[in-house]
């Protein structure tokens, strides 16, 4: 008698909307394709143990409507079996143990190296394909698809942050709401532009290496000032939380409250860019003698394990299709992605970066037409402010200062911004008339 043929799943990292949906598509072909399937419960966490009595026999009957929920049904974890090369001898030795020779995993950039490194360090015996998923949408795929996760995330956080303006505009306050992209601003924009924040900030806009948190505070002040003048107290501003990893520490150093570790250093993935911000401009405000209130809040949590929307659900379902499809027919060492409607492969060794081993990560133009739009939008002060005597007076008048006063204090914000490139030069070529609010 024959042994079985076996294929196991395994979801690491961060949740994101269609991971279940995911995991339905690759079991329901997979049994179709003859193969029995295990999930791994908590990623990589139990095998990288060599414990087997967290897997789960996954059946047709079990998966044939879960991709209408959010989260995972076999769990997730962050555990890295690429750190020790005991862990990672003990994963395939007892992935080899069950009988699996093929693997799919679902995950980010961390998930596609242990993905990676499994495949090569089992020298042929194991099969791996990988399917990318960040509501980030920072992994490196071709321009215009999306990361799995991404637009679910989008939407809901748009719900979120369409309340959010309802209760500024009623309360007469702001809002600064930090979402989640830990390197990218891609989440942070997409629900600044489809909501028509106030503001959005992006790390990517900000062409200094270390952004220097005076400015990142004089732009909001300036945005506050700039709406109070068109007659507006309130505001909601998104800001993505990858602009802390473009602080200063020393900057960061002179602030209080700030959580550290027993070495007295700052803990980076600790520091909320929101409440530093809001606690700074209301410095800020209150030098000026102005006063609104202030709300700092973050978003993420409740975005990654919604239930996914309709674009999410048939993507994955495709992803989930295809990576199995890929894989037992001979195909090992790649990342799935659909693009112009089929199933293109995506391989370790064309997509990894050469100096991280990871994939490649996948930036905001902001060169872009889309980005120089989006600016077009947003209530802050440009270049073009600083040309108009009659609106900065307007602004001045707002905290009780003089003009010049206020140009010193101000127009730097507006050195590199790119509505000077060619992106914001075309726009004022094609659209002579686009209103700047």
């Amino acid at each position: 008698m024959s042994k079985p043929k076996r294929l196991a799943i395994l979801v690491a990292g961060g949740p994101a909307p269609g991971i279940n949906s995911v995991i339905g598509a690759a079991t329901i072909r997979a049994i179709q394709r003859g193969y029995e399937v295990l999930g791994l419960k908590d990623g990589f966490k139990w095998v990288m143990r060599g414990d087997t009595s967290h897997i789960e026999p996954l059946t047709i009957e079990k998966v044939s409507r879960i991709h209408f929920q959010g989260g995972s049904c076999i769990g997730i974890a962050r555990d890295n079996p690429t750190r020790k090369k005991e862990d990672l001898e003990t994963v395939i030795k007892t992935l080899q143990n069950l009988g699996v020779d093929k693997l799919v995993t679902i995950g980010g950039d961390d998930t596609a190296f242990s993905a990676k490194t499994v495949e090569e360090a089992s020298q042929g015996t194991i099969s791996v394909v990988h399917v990318p998923k960040t509501i980030d949408n920072d992994l490196d795929l071709p321009y215009g698809i999306p990361t799995f996760g991404f637009q679910t995330a989008r939407h809901i956080g748009v719900g979120i942050v369409k309340n959010l303006m309802v209760d500024a505009r009623t309360t007469s306050r702001w809002y600064f709401v930090v979402s989640m992209g830990r390197k990218a601003g891609h989440l942070a924009l997409g629900i600044g532009k489809s909501s028509g924040a106030t503001l959005t900030l992006i790390p990517e806009e900000f062409k200094e290496e270390k952004i220097p948190l005076k400015k990142l505070v004089d732009i909001l002040v300036g945005s506050i000032i700039k709406r109070k003048a068109n007659g507006q107290d309130s505001g909601v501003v998104i800001l993505a939380e990858g602009l802390v990893e473009r602080l200063s520490p020393e900057e960061l150093d002179g602030l209080e409250d700030l959580e550290r570790d027993e070495h007295d250093n700052l803990r980076f993935a600790e520091l909320n860019i929101g409440e530093i911000l809001k606690k700074e401009v209301k410095k800020r405000l209150d030098e000026l003698k102005y006063k609104t209130t202030i709300v700092a809040k973050n978003i993420g949590y409740e975005l990654r394990c919604a239930d996914p929307i309709p674009f999410d659900m048939e993507y994955t379902r495709d992803l989930g299709f295809s990576a199995v499809e890929f894989i037992v027919k001979g195909g090992t060492a790649a990342m799935v992605s659909i693009q112009n409607g089929h199933f293109v492969p995506m391989y370790f060794k064309d997509i990894l970066d050469k100096e991280t081993g990871k994939t490649r990560i996948r930036m905001v133009e902001v060169n872009s037409m889309s980005f120089a739009i989006a600016k077009q939008y947003m209530i802050r002060l440009n270049h073009s402010d600083f040309e108009d005597p009659e609106l900065l007076a307007l602004y001045a008048n707002v905290i009780k200062t003089t003009v010049d006063d206020f140009k010193s204090h101000f127009e730097y914000i507006t050195e590199h911004e790119s509505e000077s490139d060619e992106v914001g030069q075309s726009i004022r070529r094609n659209f002579p008339d686009a209103v700047d609010r």
